[in-house]
């Protein structure tokens, strides 16, 4: 990406992914993304913004960066050549792994997500990480170690977009659509 970080990349089927979430400082122009850790100002935003899960900058070596949904729908979140994927090419991945019931444990990585990390084989590759996620209407954080929320290019209303998921309690891939204030983690 523009800030020189390197990404694993794997072949599912017809698409090609990140198998690491997005790390970047930056939009693909190189102008500077804003890093918001104040929780109200987090729920206030209409503009792009990342955070560190935690607000905790050794998160970002393992887990990435957390961006909202109005980072990814600048088009410009991620490095040239890729896009953060719509919600129609997440269900293409969902389908080709074996629809929703198995493909979550097909796509999480088998180390970090507590036990019982449910069904994860990984065996897609896919390397789906617990990273947890920064609600959008107190801006706190939950669930690292339990639940890994990716975000996509897609609104499902003014105020939402969707989302697709993992837990560490199941072998399913979820779809919610939750609030663009929401702090998820990409995958291009």
């Amino acid at each position: 990406d523009i800030d020189g970080n390197v990404y694993a990349t794997i072949q599912i089927g017809t698409q090609t992914w990140m198998a690491e979430n997005l790390k970047t400082t930056r939009y693909n122009d190189g102008t500077t993304i804003p890093n918001v850790t104040d929780n109200a100002s987090w729920t206030g935003l209409s503009t792009g913004a990342y955070c560190f899960y935690s607000n905790d900058q050794t998160n970002n070596a393992t887990y990435g960066k957390l961006y909202n949904w109005y980072a990814v729908n600048t088009g410009k979140l991620a490095p040239a050549g890729w896009h953060v994927p719509t919600d129609a090419e997440w269900t293409t991945l969902d389908n080709f792994l074996g629809a929703s019931n198995v493909a979550g444990g097909k796509m999480k990585a088998t180390t970090l997500w507590i036990s019982p990390n449910s069904g994860a084989s990984n065996s897609s590759g896919f390397t789906g990480l617990p990273a947890g996620y920064r609600y959008f209407y107190d801006g706190t954080f939950s669930t690292v170690g339990y639940i890994g929320i990716f975000c996509t290019s897609t609104e499902s209303s003014t105020n939402n977009s969707w989302n697709h998921g993992l837990k560490s309690s199941n072998a399913y891939l979820g779809r919610s659509s939750t609030g663009k204030q929401s702090g998820f983690s990409v995958r291009c």
